[in-house]
Formats: C-alpha cells, structure tokens, sequence
C-alpha cells in the first residue's frame, strides 16, 4: 500500500530539523554562551573595558573603534555578542521546525534570547557606569544563569519528555535524598560564583584604571571565598560517598565535578600565591564556569530528566 502524503508527513521528512541535530544547535549555543565569559574576562584582565565609552558605539562620534590595541578588545567582544545572538536565535528557530515539535524545548530556548538580550542591556549599562564592580558581578552571574539554562535545553533534547514511557536512565536515581543533596551541590557552587565576584570586585584586576573597587578587605573576602568553595568541596564528596553507601555507580558527571574543583581550586591558591596575575585569573574564570557546568549537568542527570549513555532522541 502507498504511504499517504499529509502536511504531517512532509513537515516530518524534508522542512524539519531531527531531534539530532537540535541536541547539536543546542550544543553550539552552548560552546559560544561559553565562549563569551571568557572573552569578557579577558577584557577586563588586559584593562580593556572602556576602550570603547560608548554604547552602542565605541565612542560619540565612531561607531567601530580607531586601530588601537584596547578599544579592538572590547570591541571584538560585542562583535562576537553578535556570534551569541546568532546561535540563540538559531535554537528558537530550530525548536519550532523540529519534529516531533516539543513545546518544552521551545519555552526553554527562548529563555536563552531573553538572557542574551539582558546581557546586552547590561553589558551596555557596565560601560555607561564605568564598570561598577556590582554591575560586572552581575553581568557574569547572568552568564551563569544563561548557562543553566543552555544545560537545561540540552538535557531536555537529549531525552523524551518527562510523560513518554521509557526505560529508565542509566543515572537516575529515585531517592529524595541524593537528589536534595545534589540540589545543595548546586547551590553551594552558585554560593561559590557570588563570593568569587566580591573578591573580583575587591581585586585588582577592574577592568580599567577608573573602575571603582568594592570596600571589601581583599584577604578577608579572599577567605570567605575559599569557605565557600571548602563548603561545596564537602557537598560534593559527602555525595560520593552516599552513592557508595547506597551501592549506587558513581555517576560520570560527579567525578569530573570532583575533578574540576580539584583544578580550580589549586588554581586558585596558586594566583592567591602569586600575586594574582591576569593569566590565572583567566583560568579561575574558566575553572569557575566548568565547575558550574558540572553541578549542573550532575543534578540534572540525577533528577527526572537524566541523560542516558545512550539517549533516545525524539
């Protein structure tokens, strides 16, 4: 018997984006959300952050900047604003064109267009106050959240929905308690990011000569920092071993967030140390972004949207 063509059919076959390749579109958007912390911090750290003035353009009366080493930095950071637009855009769109259409996919892709136009309200509102160290700290929180949120869409993708019968994954777990503890981990990790950006904030490193420095003693924030990061330390191995006592296989996701906290924190002993010099702080900046990413992905692989080894895609 011939197979019936129906609008259904052909939005199935050739107008429609696979379950596959969204999972890589969200992936993308993922890398460059990523990708843009880093930029940001390295203009702060080459004292970059007003070599533009302006907002939207680089000064009153130039929209790109004159050739000169700071102004380029800056400047090249809001291009690649540009790169980020792309990608969230690219995930609302595809989220519609998918097929099976998900509506969860679609509301959590646009959570990422209205982060990423904050982000751009915000990043405009740094320069204009002349980097407040506040507005900084909020500006990479919001990157933060941005982050979560981009996980979260991932997640999602990579499994059916929530009431779809499926096998269970490979790493849920149906105890309240391990899933609360993993909620905790994730709290004291964002705990961690807040008392980062206060010793930021406090250091040296504001982003320009002009930039106001927050009141804090720098060792006494430094210290309250640390605690913080001990707190998520203990979180996180205290997990470990509730998975062992209960006989439960230690999750990938939990040992590379063990393992990223290790790093980090040698880390940041290590610029604590040293007087802290721009390159360990780049690399503080991306340790603290990988350990986020990684308390994340560890409860969201724990919770009701578990990612399997082999996830089914639909």
């Amino acid at each position: 018997m011939a197979a019936i063509d129906t609008p259904t059919a052909r939005e199935g076959t050739s107008r429609s984006v696979s379950p596959r390749t969204y999972v890589r579109v969200a992936q993308f958007a993922a890398v460059v959300l990523a990708g843009i912390v880093f930029t940001g911090s390295a203009v702060r750290l080459t004292q970059s952050g007003l070599g533009c003035e302006d907002w939207p353009r680089c000064s009153a009366d130039r929209f790109v900047p004159e050739a000169s080493l700071h102004p380029w930095i800056e400047f090249g950071n809001r291009l690649l604003s540009g790169v980020v637009s792309g990608a969230v855009i690219a995930a609302v769109l595809t989220a519609y064109r998918r097929f099976p259409r998900r509506s969860d996919l679609i509301r959590w892709s646009w959570g990422l267009v209205l982060g990423v136009l904050a982000q751009i309200v915000l990043g405009g509102i740094t320069v204009l106050v002349d980097l407040h160290p506040l507005v900084v700290a909020a500006h990479f929180l919001l990157s933060a959240v941005l982050m979560w949120n981009v996980l979260v869409l991932i997640s999602r993708a990579m499994t059916p929905p929530l009431e779809s019968p499926t096998p269970a994954a490979d790493h849920q777990v149906s105890d309240d308690g391990v899933l609360w503890h993993s909620r905790f981990t994730v709290a004291t990790a964002l705990l961690v990011l807040v008392a980062g950006t206060l010793v930021t904030g406090s250091g040296p490193h504001g982003g320009d000569t002009r930039a106001a420095r927050l009141g804090f003693d720098l060792v006494a924030i430094t210290r309250v920092h640390s605690a913080a990061a001990w707190l998520l330390v203990a979180a996180t191995v205290s997990l470990a071993i509730r998975f062992r006592r209960h006989s439960l296989p230690v999750p990938p996701p939990l040992t590379w967030l063990l393992g990223a906290i290790l790093v980090q924190g040698g880390v940041g002993y290590w610029q604590y140390a040293t007087g802290v010099p721009a390159g360990l702080v780049e690399l503080h900046v991306i340790g603290a972004i990988a350990v986020w990413c990684a308390a994340v992905w560890l409860h969201l692989g724990l919770g009701g949207r578990a990612v399997p080894s082999q996830a089914r895609l639909c």
